[in-house]
C-alpha cells in the first residue's frame, strides 16, 4: 500500500525510478489529495518517465497528450470519424432508412466517435479505472489551450 513516503520511494525503485524524497512527498499528496502533479525542468531529467513509472506502480492506464503550437480543445477531447458518417448516410440513402432525425441521431452515434486523450481520461475516471494522464510538452500549447487544461484540472 502507497500509504507512506517510504512506500512510494520503495514502488517506483522496484520499478527501477529512483526518487528524492521531495518526490515521492509529492506523489503521495497528489494520491491522497487526488490532485494532478505538474513537473517542471530541463529536457531529460526525467519528468516522462515519473508518469510512466507512476502508471506501472499504479496499475492505471498511461494516457498521452503531446502538446504543439496550434493545439486546440477539439483535437485533444474528441473528433467525429467523418468517413464513417458518410459511409453510413450513403447506407441509410440506399438503403431508403433515412428518416430525417433517426438518421442524424444514428451518424452522431457513439461508433463514430473518436476519443481523444483527455476525454479518455476522463471516461477512464468516470468508470472507476482512473488513469494516468501524462501532457507532455505543455509550454509549446497555446494560451488558450493552457487556459482550457486550467479549468479541466481544477
Amino acid at each position: 500500500m502507497l500509504d507512506s513516503i517510504d512506500a512510494i520511494e520503495e514502488a517506483l525503485l522496484a520499478h527501477h525510478y529512483v526518487a528524492d524524497r521531495a518526490l515521492a512527498t509529492t506523489v503521495l499528496l497528489a494520491l491522497k489529495l487526488n490532485k494532478p502533479i505538474l513537473l517542471e525542468g530541463e529536457a531529460g531529467v526525467g519528468k516522462t518517465q515519473v508518469a510512466k513509472t507512476l502508471s506501472e506502480v499504479l496499475s492505471r492506464r498511461l494516457i498521452r497528450l503531446q502538446c504543439y503550437e496550434g493545439l486546440d480543445v477539439n483535437t485533444t477531447i474528441y473528433e467525429w470519424n467523418y468517413q464513417g458518417q458518410l459511409l453510413q448516410i450513403r447506407l441509410l440513402e440506399a438503403t431508403g432508412s433515412a428518416d430525417g432525425q433517426g438518421a442524424i441521431a444514428d451518424v452522431f452515434d457513439q461508433r463514430f466517435l473518436i476519443k481523444r486523450p483527455l476525454l479518455q481520461a476522463i471516461e477512464a475516471g468516470a468508470h472507476g479505472e482512473p488513469a494516468v494522464l501524462l501532457i507532455d510538452e505543455l509550454d509549446r500549447a497555446d494560451e488558450e489551450f493552457e487556459a482550457f487544461l486550467l479549468e479541466l484540472l481544477s
